[in-house]
Order: C-alpha cells, then sequence, then structure tokens
C-alpha cells in the first residue's frame, strides 16, 4: 500500500506560453509533412481546435504536463525507491489552473525504466500539437484522448478511482519488474487538474496499446462475456474508428504460431495478479494488422530487448518465472506479437474497478436479471479464470 501523502508541495510553474515556445521547435519540423502522413490514421479521430468545446481544458492539460516533465527532467530521481515516490503530491500554480502531479517520482522511475525518453514524452503531450478525442463504446463518462503523434492514451478518473490506483501502484510496479514482458498497460502519469476555485479532475497517461495505428483494420475491447458485449460496426467504408466487443468477434480466430504458449501463460500471470488486487472489469484491448509480404516468417530477426523493456529483477531464481519472449524490433513492441499473417495489439486495460459492497449487489443485481447468460461483474478469481478460458479458446 501506498504510505500517506505528506500533503501537496506547491510551486509556480513555467508558463503555459513558456511550454508552447519549447515545443514550437519540434511542432515547426514535424508540420505539413507530419500532418499528411498521419491524416489517413487519423480518420474517425476528432482533433480538438479552437472550435471545439474541450480544447481550453486540453490546452490547460498540455501547459500543465509540459511543466511537470520539465521538474522530473531538472530533479530526475536518485538512488532506491522510497515510500515517498509513490505518496509525493506536487502542485503546480498557472495562470488560471493548477495542475497536481501525483506520485511523480515513481512515474518518472517508470518511464525510464520503459526507455521512455521524458524529453520524448513532454514534446508528446505538451504544446506541441492538438489532443485527439475519440468517442468510446465504454459506457462510463470518462473522456478519452490521444496525444497527436496517437502514442499516449489519456482518460479522466474518477477520484476513487484514482485513490485505488495510487493504493496499488508500488505492487503494480513490483509486477512488472518481474514480468517486463507483461500485457497490462503501462500506466506513465496520474494529474488532477483544477480550474480556478472549481472541482479537481482526475486523469492518467498510459502508452496507447494500438500504437503505431497505421494499417490496424480492427479493434476490440474484450471481457469475456456476452451481455451488453455488441457494437453496432461502423457502415463499410465508414472512416470512424470503433472498438468492437465480445460478441464482434465471434467466429474469429487470433492465429499466434509459436508465440499462443507465451501469450496465454502471460495472461495467466497478469491476471493472477489482478485477482490478487480485488479487481475485475478489465479489457483485453486488441488490434488486427496485416504483414507485409516482407513482414512474414521474421521470427529470426526478433532481437531480445529483456533489459531494455523493462529493468525487471535479473537474479536467476526470478528469470524462470518472468515468461520472457522475443520482441519485435518496432515501436510499442511489449504490446505488439506477430503471429504468421497478422500483427496483434494486445494489452490489458482499466484495472482500478474493485469488488467490494457495490459491485457484489450488482452481481446479484445481474444474477437475477439475466439468467443463465455471463456478465461483467462477478468474482475477480471467476472474472480472471473466464478471461483466460476467453483466450484459449480464440488462439491456435
Amino acid at each position: 500500500m501506498a504510505a500517506p501523502s505528506p500533503g501537496p508541495r506547491e510551486v509556480l510553474a513555467s508558463s503555459p506560453e513558456a511550454g508552447s515556445r519549447a515545443a514550437a521547435a519540434g511542432s515547426s519540423r514535424r508540420g505539413l509533412l507530419w500532418r499528411l502522413r498521419d491524416k489517413q490514421s487519423r480518420l474517425g479521430l476528432f482533433e480538438i481546435d479552437p472550435g471545439h468545446e474541450l480544447h481550453q481544458m486540453t490546452c490547460m492539460m498540455q501547459a500543465g504536463l509540459w511543466a511537470a516533465t520539465q521538474v522530473s527532467m531538472d530533479h530526475p530521481p536518485t538512488g532506491p525507491p522510497t515510500e515517498e515516490d509513490f505518496s509525493q503530491v506536487l502542485t503546480q500554480v498557472h495562470e488560471g489552473f493548477e495542475l497536481g502531479t501525483l506520485a511523480g517520482p515513481a512515474f518518472a522511475r517508470l518511464r525510464r525504466s520503459l526507455g521512455l525518453a521524458d524529453e520524448d514524452y513532454q514534446a508528446a503531450l505538451g504544446p506541441g500539437g492538438p489532443y485527439l478525442q475519440f468517442l468510446s463504446t465504454s459506457k462510463s463518462k470518462a473522456s478519452f484522448f490521444l496525444s497527436h503523434d496517437q502514442r499516449f492514451f489519456l482518460k479522466t478518473q474518477r477520484r476513487r478511482e484514482v485513490q485505488v490506483l495510487l493504493a496499488h501502484l508500488p505492487r503494480y510496479v513490483q509486477h512488472l519488474q518481474r514480468h517486463p514482458h507483461s500485457l497490462l498497460a503501462r500506466l506513465l502519469g496520474v494529474h488532477s487538474l483544477r480550474v480556478a476555485q472549481g472541482k479537481k479532475k482526475y486523469f492518467i497517461i498510459m502508452q496507447s496499446v494500438f500504437f503505431p495505428a497505421g494499417r490496424i483494420s480492427e479493434r476490440y475491447d474484450i471481457k469475456g462475456c456476452e451481455v451488453s458485449r455488441w457494437v453496432d460496426p461502423a457502415p463499410e467504408g465508414s472512416p470512424i474508428v470503433l472498438v468492437l466487443k465480445d460478441l464482434n468477434f465471434e467466429g474469429k480466430t487470433i492465429n499466434l504460431g509459436p508465440q499462443r504458449s507465451w501469450f496465454l501463460r502471460q495472461m495467466e500471470l497478469d491476471t493472477a495478479f489482478l485477482r490478487e488486487l480485488n479487481v475485475l472489469d478489465y479489457s483485453l484491448l486488441m488490434a488486427f494488422q496485416r504483414l507485409h509480404e516482407d513482414e512474414k516468417g521474421l521470427g529470426c530477426s526478433l532481437i531480445f530487448r529483456t533489459v531494455r523493456s523493462v529493468r525487471g529483477i535479473q537474479s536467476p531464481e526470478e528469470s524462470g518465472a518472468q515468461n520472457r519472449r522475443l520482441l519485435p524490433d518496432a515501436p510499442n513492441a511489449l504490446h505488439i506479437v506477430d503471429g504468421p499473417e497478422q500483427r496483434y495489439f494486445l494489452g490489458l486495460v482499466d484495472l482500478v474497478t474493485v469488488y467490494g459492497l457495490r459491485k457484489r449487489l450488482e452481481h446479484l443485481w445481474k444474477t437475477l436479471r439475466y439468467p443463465g447468460r455471463t456478465f461483467s461483474t462477478v468474482s475477480p478469481a471467476c472474472y480472471a479464470r473466464r478471461l483466460c478460458q476467453w483466450a484459449e479458446a480464440h488462439t491456435e
């Protein structure tokens, strides 16, 4: 569990204009060429331009994140991790808003272990280009954004969800150290935003599972059940990007070839960890991308990148339990598995729903409402087992 917070530290942050100027150089280099290159892959996503209702809020997020990342660049964590790394709250005061950074040193260490440079992180999330919004098929009231290069995913969260995430953060980091090729989404930051004297809004940042997005043909959100797990597909030829669900996947198979045994074992390890945390309702995100002819059968060109991907535990007694694999030499390699014909993007997301009294009552109600049918609100043990069974039944 995370240690009690020592209380927020407030600092006067660099101005949003300073962040904009610092990012402008990188933005000008991308300019028109970047827009032309990414136009096709951004179809169905909505650029948050000055006329968008969320433009002001995302501009604040960008300026705040630029300044917050600058702190970790100016004062990188040193020495072994401490309890305070997981409980620190830094509040930076900007003109018209405040941005809070929760457990900043812990996330800075995690980003470094992933080989993610703070300069790249700052450039992608700062004022160098507009965020993109997409309309999720999720039932939650959260807002979903992508950085302009689609590398990072931002999602608003309720306060109690953030509390759960931070309480589990030390164990989450430990799990990634033990299993550096875990399918769990890589969380990179947790922040709060308060405009004037208004109510705080919380949001998280993670690596996008679906990156790079070019040539992705299908996207799915799988929970291993059937109730409310259908999405009306977009009309043929439509540019809208939809994330489909379990019932849309009926009759399809994931052909992983030799990678299947690794995938099933990693699903067991990761869902067992989530069961220990008493959480449920997480999803297996999945996307398909057909391999070009010259990309097929390139198993011999894969490279072993365990130490580069995550600085996992290196002791001999732990190495056999890490379920390591060969990673493709590609961006976002931890979420990419190449089969004989397709490239698959795979990741477990939404890790903050606790099986408490509210969910137990919801389970009872759904048992009466949907007799004989499968739904998402079940015990963590049942949820983990069922999702692993789905993975085994739908892979070859």
